[in-house]
């Protein structure tokens, strides 16, 4: 299932974050530089076009 970014942030950091929820996609960037095999195509972390991100495990 998707997360939103405020979910990932509520869940992640653990804080209730009142600024720019852009702060995740930075680290959802240097995720996928470290996992995946291209990051500028991903299979880990996907991107849910409108709602967020959601992790696809390997088949």
């Amino acid at each position: 299932r998707p997360f939103t970014r405020m979910q990932l942030l509520d869940r992640v950091w653990d804080i209730q974050y009142e600024g720019y929820d852009r702060t995740v996609d930075s680290h959802v960037q240097r995720l996928r530089s470290k996992i995946e095999p291209d990051p500028g195509n991903p299979i880990f972390i996907r991107t849910v076009w409108g709602v967020g991100y959601k992790f696809q495990e390997e088949e």
